[in-house]
């Protein structure tokens, strides 16, 4: 099971956003880290198919980002997910698994088997509008895994988390990535050091560094700033 990126391209007017970027992916989780500015989220809309690309292309076993095959594996959180404020956590996803066409008995099962995966069992009857940030990241955790997806393309996702949901999160990362490619692109360095196997580092749009965890030594965030300097972290 292979995520192919091939020279991967995006250019905004005349800036370049990301940079001819070329890699294959596989089952297990990999961190995406850069600065500010570094390309990071661009590429993953790319991955998404939410932005076209201006060249390059991007595969899963196959099928093209455009296909609905590819959308079928695929599951996205971006930096700040759309809901509905007057829905309940429980409708929501309801909801959304409906749009991705499963029957309703389906969809209310999985549902509900996803608020408890993410600790709302309790807050899955009331109104997202009374949520917290944290309830509502939580929220975008679960929708990004109703399809069950091979792909998962999360932009940082434990922003608003307190350490204890890091901790459940992370370790619901470690279970899907033996069997799901997980992109996590996130500033919270200490999260990659403990559940990643794979590290890219992205520079001005294009791709400085792609290696094992290990292959960084014992401190992930001392490799980062020797790589961008304190000023990024």
């Amino acid at each position: 099971m292979e995520l192919t990126v091939d020279r991967l391209t995006k250019q905004f007017k005349n800036k370049i956003a990301v940079d001819r970027v070329s890699l294959t992916l596989r089952p297990g989780v990999c961190g995406l880290l850069g600065a500010n500015g570094a390309g990071k989220t661009t590429f993953m809309r790319m991955l998404c198919g939410v932005l076209k690309p201006t060249s390059g292309t991007v595969t899963f076993q196959g099928q093209d980002v455009s296909t609905e095959e590819y959308r079928k594996n695929l599951g996205y959180l971006p930096q700040d997910f759309g809901y509905y404020p007057e829905f309940t956590g429980r409708d929501f996803l309801i909801y959304l698994s409906v749009l991705k066409g499963m029957d309703k008995r389906s969809a209310r099962n999985r549902s509900q088997e996803l608020l408890e995966t993410v600790g709302l069992e309790e807050k899955g009857k009331k109104k997202i509008k009374t949520y917290s940030g944290g309830m509502k990241q939580r929220l975008g955790i679960a929708q990004a895994l109703l399809n069950r997806p091979k792909i998962l393309v999360l932009d940082e996702p434990t922003a608003g988390l307190d350490p204890k949901e890091r901790v459940r999160f992370r370790r619901l990362l470690e279970r899907l990535g033996k069997e799901s490619i997980v992109l996590l692109s996130t500033h919270i360095v200490s999260d990659l050091e403990r559940i990643a196997d794979r590290i890219l580092l992205m520079q001005d749009g294009r791709l400085t560094f792609d290696g094992p965890l290990e292959s960084v030594g014992e401190q992930l965030e001392e490799f980062y700033l020797e790589k961008f300097g304190e000023d990024d972290l």
